[in-house]
């Protein structure tokens, strides 16, 4: 596998690059849409894409897109969280998404594309959900989205199942990448606040995008019964909290 990245994703995927030759893994694009640089961040991810693409049509490889099932894509009220639901795209980034995914099948070359759920796990960036919620905390005070819910899935279980469907040969499909479990932001902050021994001030912003996302599909093509359990989210946090506070102990 070629990784096109060095963040996250990309770091994450390396332990099973060797065993999937012809796949072009694009781990470099747009993870937030920031205000002030909204423009040049789609334009260059878009640019990115149609590069990527047209390498692998020319030499017969799978570019593996990596889109999102947050609630940037399924939180309209309504939305079945399956890969076809009518009502998706809620926000500007979800919207820009769905269009580098209508770009990628329209290429002409071979294609995955997996859309992920909130990855958590080490060597995050700062802005993303669970280190920001950790800051925050250690900070004395959070920013709480409610009635929002959000699905976390650890880093490892997302390789296996990468890992998993790249193995079986699944391409020219659209696969949710998640739990299947959906956690109130208030749950979340309950327990980074008891891993951190912190009890800051919560500031609750109202925002209607509580969602579940489907793993049916993901289930039926990676040939795996993925099953999580209520508290799945509680040791996913336990591990990247954790992790996340011997790095800030060392500094």
């Amino acid at each position: 596998m070629e990784i096109v990245g060095s963040g996250f994703v990309a770091g994450a995927l390396r332990t099973i690059a060797p065993r999937h030759p012809g796949v072009v893994a694009l781990a470099a694009g747009v993870s937030r849409i920031r205000p002030e640089y909204a423009h040049q961040d789609l334009a260059r991810e878009a640019a990115l894409v149609t590069e990527q693409a047209r390498r692998c049509a020319s030499r017969g490889a799978t570019l593996l897109y990596f889109s999102t099932a947050s609630a940037a894509l399924y939180g309209t009220p309504g939305c079945s969280g399956t890969e076809e639901c009518r009502h998706a795209a809620r926000t500007p980034y979800g919207r820009h998404k769905l269009a580098m995914e209508r770009l990628v099948k329209r290429s002409g070359c071979r294609w995955l594309i997996l859309r992920l759920a909130h990855l958590v796990g080490p060597g995050q960036r700062p802005h993303q959900l669970v280190p920001a919620l950790v800051a925050q905390a250690l900070g004395g005070r959070v920013r709480v989205l409610r009635p929002a819910s959000r699905d976390l899935l650890d880093v490892a279980d997302f390789v296996t199942m990468t890992d998993l469907l790249l193995g079986a040969g699944v391409e020219g499909e659209t696969v949710n990448v998640a739990s299947g479990r959906s956690t109130e932001v208030d749950a979340i902050v309950d327990h980074v606040a008891a891993l951190t021994g912190t009890d800051p001030v919560r500031h609750y912003v109202e925002e209607s995008s509580r969602h579940t996302v489907s793993i049916e599909r993901l289930r039926c093509l990676s040939s795996r019964p993925w099953t999580f359990g209520e508290d799945y989210y509680q040791g996913v946090l336990d591990r990247s909290v954790g992790d996340l506070l011997r790095v800030r102990a060392a500094r």
